[in-house]
């Protein structure tokens, strides 16, 4: 039940280090609470979650939001973006624009790290990459900028 484990954690955490981020000064959730995958062979292949089970799990999320009270929010990959914010644009118009929500919280949209681990392109995993370290490069910029 713990977000950012598995192979995507593994890619999450080298891009937080390059990015000087300290994992254990972030809040990490899902924004759909269960997990639904695909065996293929001792694998589990997560799959992307429906309309439905985002909305369905919304209502836990904004209750985390609440308690939380975060001024600035990432949300790795499209399934995030939707479930905070309704948004339906593709992500590659959304990401690295900072967006103004209710309450001042500025969410900033970017990639999930399994999009990284499912380009079959090296050259374009590698550029995908260095993009992502620089997403989280201006997430650092820009928390660092809220809390002064």
């Amino acid at each position: 039940g713990r977000p950012f484990v598995g192979p995507a954690g593994k890619v999450f955490d080298a891009v937080l280090k390059e990015a000087d981020i300290a994992r254990d000064t972030l809040y990490l959730t899902n924004a759909v609470k269960h997990f639904k995958y695909e065996p293929r062979g001792k694998r589990r292949i997560h799959q992307k979650p429906d309309r439905n089970e985002i909305e369905h799990c919304r209502w836990w999320l904004a209750k985390e939001v609440e308690l939380v009270k975060p001024k600035l929010i990432v949300a790795l990959g499209a399934t995030a973006v939707f479930a905070l914010s309704g948004e339906r644009k593709p992500l590659s118009q959304l990401r690295g624009k900072p967006i103004t929500m209710q309450g001042d919280v500025v969410l900033y949209p970017t990639i999930h790290p399994s999009f990284l681990l499912r380009l079959p392109d090296e050259a374009e995993r590698k550029r995908q990459h260095t993009l992502f370290i620089e997403d989280m490069q201006m997430v650092r910029h820009l928390a660092e900028t809220m809390a002064a």
